[in-house]
């Protein structure tokens, strides 16, 4: 269950960063603290279950590379949420004190690099025929400074601190009424940021007792069989992986107060005199957002009859109108509640129908009219024909001969 977890948290952070990475500097903040809360479950993973003398081996070779980043899990959520409330997402040079713990345990574990392999192996060994061995095997610097109970806890501890302190700054954006100019048309973002912190605290102090208790009992087998602690750690684990899955706009990287190009601004503004008459602002809200994707889908397709070209598929549009594509899909998926092409197919069909009404089927053939609306076969024509109007080709231009 922890290995599978583990590889569904890098798996989600491979997604926010694959969709966000280039615009939205906060979501990449959220994606790294995935993949290395991912990461620390990997890791305790490889030294509580796994079987593997090799693997464990391994991981303690780069024991300075591996287990570093579970210091960064609170600093990355502490800046997620301070660029989701402040609309600010760049470091200053301050912010460079929140490295300090990954730092100091970096230099603390890299000279361990350097112990022969066999040691390691036989390290793996002994931590295989007892997880007490965790108790006083010794693989930092620190650890011959302060107890291998507060090495552990002292991850934990981070974690709690960034955890408490982001959720102290998310509930003063709500108590001094900030959020009104945050989360205005995003409501979502409240229950969105109450699931992610919440969850986490949970889980964090479910694994503080978990391992308190663990040195208490010295990682005894019979302790890792069912446990009270081990069945909350779990599902707030999964909450915490899964939850992201339950906002596709979060997932997506929908912006909250995009910036759009200048050329993005001119065809939003000639989409909505089309639409109300007169221009008007644009704000730039996820709903908002939304809106001028439907406006400019609209405006391209009326204007530039991207339709017709029988190439026109969801990155072809999306290149045309500049709109990411997977904000497309979104977009289609969750809004207009249908794929792009049915949306494309009925501006084909509408185009069909009114060279038909026209009287251009008595000039060419029924084929070339499909062909014409952007259809690349006789029979997708027909198909998509009968879907939208009940009737075939034929049967429609009869009525108009």
């Amino acid at each position: 269950m922890l290995l599978f977890l583990s590889i569904l948290g890098i798996f989600l952070s491979l997604i926010l960063l694959f969709f966000n990475a280039r615009k939205y500097t906060s979501s990449v903040y959220l994606s790294l603290f995935f993949l290395f809360t991912s990461l620390y479950g990997f890791y305790q993973y490889v030294l509580l279950y796994s079987e593997s003398v090799t693997l464990i081996s391994l991981f303690l070779v780069n024991l300075s590379i591996t287990v570093s980043p579970v210091y960064l899990i609170g600093p990355m959520l502490y800046f997620y949420v301070r660029s989701v409330l402040t609309d600010r997402s760049k470091l200053k040079k301050i912010d460079l004190w929140h490295f300090l713990p990954t730092a100091i345990y970096f230099i603390s574990a890299f000279p361990h690099v350097f112990v022969p392999w066999h040691e390691k192996v036989e390290a793996a060994k002994a931590l295989l025929n007892d997880h007490g061995f965790l108790l006083v095997y010794k693989s930092t610097l620190l650890d011959k400074i302060f107890p291998a109970l507060a090495i552990y806890l002292s991850r934990l501890s981070l974690i709690l601190i960034y955890d408490l302190w982001s959720l102290g700054l998310f509930i003063t954006y709500l108590v001094t009424q900030k959020s009104a100019a945050v989360f205005t048309k995003q409501h979502f973002m409240k229950k969105w940021l109450f699931i992610l912190l919440g969850s986490l605290l949970i889980l964090v102090v479910s694994q503080f007792l978990l391992v308190v208790k663990s040195f208490e009992m010295h990682f005894s087998d019979l302790f890792f069989t069912v446990n009270v602690f081990r069945i909350i750690s779990a599902i707030s684990l999964i909450g915490l992986l899964i939850s992201p899955f339950f906002f596709p706009a979060i997932l997506y990287g929908l912006p909250r107060m995009p910036e759009p190009p200048e050329q993005l601004n001119q065809d939003n503004e000639k989409a909505n005199k089309q639409a109300n008459g007169s221009a008007r602002p644009t704000n730039y809200f996820e709903s908002d957002y939304l809106n001028s994707i439907e406006q400019r889908a609209e405006f391209y397709m009326e204007q530039h009859k991207l339709y017709l070209d029988p190439d026109c598929n969801l990155a072809f549009f999306s290149k045309h109108i500049n709109v990411p594509a997977h904000h497309l899909a979104y977009y289609f998926r969750e809004v207009k509640k249908k794929p792009f092409t049915d949306f494309r197919n009925e501006w084909r069909i509408t185009h069909a129908k009114a060279l038909i009404k026209e009287g251009k089927a008595n000039e060419i053939t029924l084929e070339a009219i499909g062909s014409l609306s952007g259809f690349s076969s006789r029979n997708a024509f027909i198909t998509d024909f009968k879907k939208s109007e009940g009737v075939s080709p034929s049967v429609f231009a009869s009525r108009f001969n």
